[in-house]
């Protein structure tokens, strides 16, 4: 490797390194304080990178937010990964599965509440600072997808009889997925309107599940 081969994959590899150790920092200032309260020179003396060196890398405070943001997706994907593999789950019936597998809504509303704030903040965000679509592909991308392995527990089931057929279990899906996603975000946010009681929000989640599998039983 000649001198300016490896200054180059040197140069490379300190970028990555310094991104990376900002987005981690950031990560944590956004989970602590949220999106707006925190400044770019709140992550540079966080994270030991120079403020004019995070510009440099990110541009704008709202892409270097949607760096964060499509990281801490990653990071919660890692929580659930090689559960869904496991024997213990795979050996279940096909309706089971999909009942275990829509409760991860709440698991992500009782051990990820600043989170599940974090991302209804981030949708605000998304709309007030006009982010174009195209540079949410990432982040699109990394938010967690439980599709694919629900679809394998609706085939499994209609295989063994645990489930009815549906004329578009995606759709169904989606349906479910967006409701309980929205529930878990409006819970966190608190109570606003004096009707608001959040004190039975797990049975509420709980609920719109069992209603769900009871309209996929056979």
């Amino acid at each position: 490797m000649d001198n300016e081969t490896y200054n180059d994959f040197s140069q490379k590899h300190l970028k990555t390194q310094r991104t990376n150790q900002a987005v981690a920092a950031a990560a944590e200032l956004f989970l602590k304080h949220g999106i707006e309260e925190v400044k770019m020179t709140d992550i540079a003396d966080a994270s030991g990178v120079g403020v004019a060196t995070l510009y440099r890398y990110f541009g704008t405070k709202p892409r270097m937010t949607t760096a964060v943001m499509t990281y801490l997706w990653n990071e919660i994907t890692k929580l659930f990964s090689g559960v869904f593999e496991s024997p213990e789950f795979t050996s279940q019936s096909g309706i089971k599965q999909l009942s275990d597998l829509m409760r991860m809504f709440i698991v992500l509303y009782q051990a990820h509440a600043d989170f599940m704030r974090l991302v209804d903040e981030f949708d605000s965000f998304i709309i007030r600072e006009g982010i174009p679509k195209e540079e949410l592909t990432e982040y699109d991308r990394s938010i967690i997808n439980f599709y694919p392995v629900l679809e394998n527990a609706y085939l499994k089931g209609i295989e063994d009889g645990t489930v009815r057929k549906l004329d578009n279990f995606k759709l169904f899906y989606l349906s479910h997925a967006h409701a309980l996603l929205e529930m878990c975000k409006k819970f966190v946010g608190g109570e606003i309107l004096p009707s608001d009681d959040f004190s039975h929000a797990e049975d509420e989640l709980q609920n719109l599940i069992d209603t769900a599998v009871a309209y996929l039983k056979t």
